[in-house]
């Protein structure tokens, strides 16, 4: 994807639906427990909704109880970006696709071992590849 591509949300608005445009392009977050992949125990591999890139494999995914799809570690450590957020008057680690900077959740320190990590990630920002 070129830049231009990246950030021009006419692009995104005509690919994703609203809901995931919001989330994925405008940085907001689906209501806990509404999400479609919250309990979804498929096997498989969790990729961007904008761009399709992989991020999550389902070995890795848990219940933390938060009401969004959990992770305790990436596919790969290329896969995401991460940065400071401290909107809504928190401090919280932004998580966004590398591949295309769509927003996913944010990742948190009281995630189980073996990382310690939470990836606490929208489902409307998500697609999931299922393995055979």
């Amino acid at each position: 994807m070129t830049e231009n591509t990246i950030n021009n949300d006419t692009h995104w608005q005509s690919i994703l639906t609203p809901e995931q445009f919001n989330i994925c392009r405008m940085k907001a977050t689906e209501p806990p427990f509404t999400g479609k992949y919250t309990d979804c125990k498929t096997v498989g591999i969790y990729h961007c909704a904008c761009c399709d890139h992989a991020l999550f494999s389902s070995i890795t995914k848990y219940d933390s109880g938060s009401g969004w799809p959990s992770f305790w570690d990436v596919l790969n450590a290329d896969s995401i970006a991460q940065h400071p957020d401290t909107t809504h008057g928190m401090r919280r680690v932004e998580v966004c696709c590398k591949a295309c900077d769509a927003h996913l959740g944010h990742v948190f320190t009281d995630g189980p071992k073996p990382t310690g990590l939470r990836y606490c990630i929208n489902s409307a920002a998500l697609n999931l590849h299922e393995s055979l």
